[in-house]
């Protein structure tokens, strides 16, 4: 074979190039040729992701995606330890880096990632929790059922209980006026912004512990929902001794429905990482709290969004409304909403979506 010419540095004429020059070149054409058709492969589906997402691309080529980087990436380390021409070395590291970024890299903003996560992937993950949920929800009942028993069997048990503050009208021994007029707010709506952002700060305060006490076996997040149910079932004693059960319920239920329903799921992501680590099936510990840890975040960030609803429901139409039947309209709307969200509202995963590990 005749050896390949160069043009000379020094003239117009050519020369012949060296011997081993010569076998570099034929080494790098060798090495292109025997891979170009995968290289070609890969920067064809990479075009079609980049002009039009995942919606453009076969399904055989998004099965084969990640073959191929890995495939160009190892090219790349090859020609990079045999020094290879240029051209070929600056092609491959560009199309890896594109590869890199399709398959590793941040697909969604955070409009598309928040569309995705309110139209199905927070459902989703509260699903994935349902047998948490469950327990959480009993305990709950029975923390409200043991704090009603415990005032009633001895009052002091309501002074251990309640965080009432000085001048609080809800005591024992309280007239039927006194307790209606707490329900009430005589400032009307002056104020009432500061005062959501104080309810936003002391519920999520109260749900943020709940998730993050789970780490000991799920046991501390109980324990905080029997606590925070028994101050309910305290109220509930106290408003029953002069017949405005209904009233006090009526009240709650503005904010409460919602407000309960975050305590609610929060306590369950807690206790859903607790019971991964304490029966962690066939995975590891640590792959199976991971794992849990993934289900039980994606719950909190909506629990987030519950807290400033409840907040707002709080400060606002709470104080505001004071009519028994329209807080019982405004609490149990929000109630079917969340219901309905949570249990009936199943879209299909569209592409794209982040995948949510399976509940154990």
């Amino acid at each position: 074979m005749k050896a390949p010419v160069i043009s000379s540095w020094f003239g117009r004429g050519q020369v012949e190039a060296p011997p081993d020059i010569e076998s570099a070149a034929l080494r790098s054409d060798r090495f292109r040729l025997e891979r170009e058709s995968d290289w070609k492969r890969l920067e064809a589906i990479l075009e079609r992701m980049e002009k039009g997402g995942l919606r453009r691309i076969a399904d055989d080529d998004l099965i084969a995606l990640p073959t191929l980087y890995r495939t160009a990436a190892s090219s790349l380390s090859v020609a990079r330890e045999t020094s290879l021409d240029a051209a070929t070395l600056a092609y491959l590291e560009a199309l890896v880096q594109r590869a890199w970024f399709q398959v590793y890299g941040p697909r969604q903003g955070f409009v598309r990632w928040l569309r995705g996560f309110l139209l199905g992937g927070w459902s989703r993950a509260v699903r994935a929790l349902w047998l948490d949920i469950c327990i959480a929800l009993f305990v709950m009942v029975a923390g409200t059922i043991v704090g009603w028993l415990l005032v009633a069997q001895d009052e002091a048990w309501f002074y251990r209980l309640f965080p009432g503050s000085m001048g609080d009208p809800r005591q024992p021994g309280a007239t039927r006026e006194q307790l209606l007029e707490s329900l009430g707010h005589d400032e009307g709506a002056a104020g009432l912004a500061g005062f959501a952002a104080q309810l936003f700060s002391n519920n999520s305060g109260v749900c943020i512990l709940a998730f993050a006490l789970g780490f000991a076996f799920g046991i501390p997040s109980l324990m905080l929902l029997v606590h925070n149910m028994a101050l309910l079932g305290v109220l509930l004693w106290l408003f029953n001794g002069q017949g405005l059960v209904v009233e006090l319920a009526a009240w709650l239920s503005v904010h409460g429905t919602t407000e309960l329903f975050g305590i609610l799921l929060s306590g369950a992501a807690g206790l859903h990482i607790g019971r991964a680590m304490a029966f962690p099936d066939k995975l590891p510990v640590l792959e199976a709290a991971a794992a849990a840890g993934r289900r039980s975040a994606a719950v909190m960030v909506g629990v987030v969004i519950m807290m400033v609803v409840a907040a707002l429901l709080e400060a606002f139409p709470r104080q505001l409304v004071e009519d028994t039947g329209s807080r019982f309209l405004i609490g149990g709307t929000m109630l079917v909403f969340w219901l309905a969200y949570f249990i009936l509202y199943r879209p299909a995963p569209r592409a794209g979506d982040a995948a949510l590990p399976e509940a154990a």
